[in-house]
């Protein structure tokens, strides 16, 4: 990122990040995106010859001004608000500052954009392109399996260890963003591929060697998210799928399909793990999307 921050900054940063860890519990993809945007308002700070613990409401305010020069998105400038609002109530509460230049700074707005996802025809063409009885594609299948039938994250996907599933009543625990647990079911086609991968391709990929987590590697160890962003990429170019796919893409089909076969909201949070059901209401415009175009379609005076 540039130039090296003075020691006192750094110290100031690593604290805050160690207090996010410890007191709020936030991911470590979280915990970078802090550091990340702390990191550019410190170097700029640094330019103009500014310590954190001078900082006034005005030189947040210019900041943000170069950044949009540089042409940032709205969804990176709220998110650099956050992050240096967070910042300093964190140091005001500490006593290190007597007031929160943050305070009368307020946050972009953003647009929230309805994240695309798979109809169900595309998911069973998808499922339809792998192939079963090869070792690797296998596991790649009850991957994905996972993330489409349970709506997990890729992170705790790969996550998953032996102990997390409970094969007798098909849930499976998950440990989400910020250490927060729950249980998700699992239904009978996922039971079936999962069987099939433990005992035909997960022992044989294993060897004699041993490990905790459910999805394995030819190294025998876990399977990290890159990986299994490009298999599903490879197996996509496999279909007639134009859509650009993300692990995410299948979260995202699970939460719209439950709400386009009439699932209650409350259910799909609670299902995907969001603390406010706000984040899970914008699968409702998907899920009505779908309708409109059923209506438009089939109903005689759409």
């Amino acid at each position: 990122m540039g130039s090296k921050l003075p020691v006192s900054q750094n110290q100031l940063l690593q604290t805050f990040q160690e207090y996010l860890s410890v007191e709020k519990g936030l991911s470590d993809n979280s915990i970078y995106s802090y550091g990340y945007d702390l990191n550019k308002f410190a170097i700029f700070l640094e330019k103009e010859h500014i310590n954190f613990l001078e900082v006034k409401a005005n030189d947040i305010m210019r900041f943000l001004e170069e950044e949009r020069e540089r042409k940032i998105s709205a969804k990176t400038l709220a998110r650099e608000v956050v992050a240096i609002r967070q910042f300093y109530k964190y140091l005001r509460d500490e006593k290190r500052l007597d007031s929160n230049p943050t305070e009368k700074i307020e946050t972009p707005e953003v647009a929230r954009t309805i994240p695309d996802y798979l109809t169900q025809a595309e998911i069973e063409e998808l499922f339809r392109n792998i192939k079963e009885d090869n070792l690797y594609e296998l596991r790649d299948k009850c991957i994905f399996e996972l993330l489409y039938s349970s709506g997990l994250r890729i992170s705790e996907a790969c996550n998953l260890k032996m102990t997390d599933i409970d094969m007798e009543n098909m849930t499976i625990t998950v440990e989400g963003k910020g250490g927060r647990q729950r249980l998700v079911p699992f239904g009978e086609k996922s039971l079936e591929i999962l069987k099939r991968y433990l005992v035909e391709s997960r022992t044989e990929i294993l060897k004699k060697r041993t490990c905790d987590f459910v999805f394995v590697s030819k190294k025998g160890s876990y399977i990290n998210r890159k990986s299994v962003w490009r298999l599903l990429n490879h197996y996509i170019k496999r279909t007639k799928i134009k859509k650009k796919v993300t692990p995410h893409t299948l979260r995202h089909s699970f939460a719209t399909h439950l709400l386009e076969n009439h699932a209650d909201l409350k259910s799909v949070q609670e299902l995907l793990g969001h603390i406010d059901i706000s984040t899970t209401q914008i699968y409702t415009h998907m899920a009505n999307k779908t309708l409109k175009e059923v209506h438009k379609k089939f109903h005689p005076r759409g």
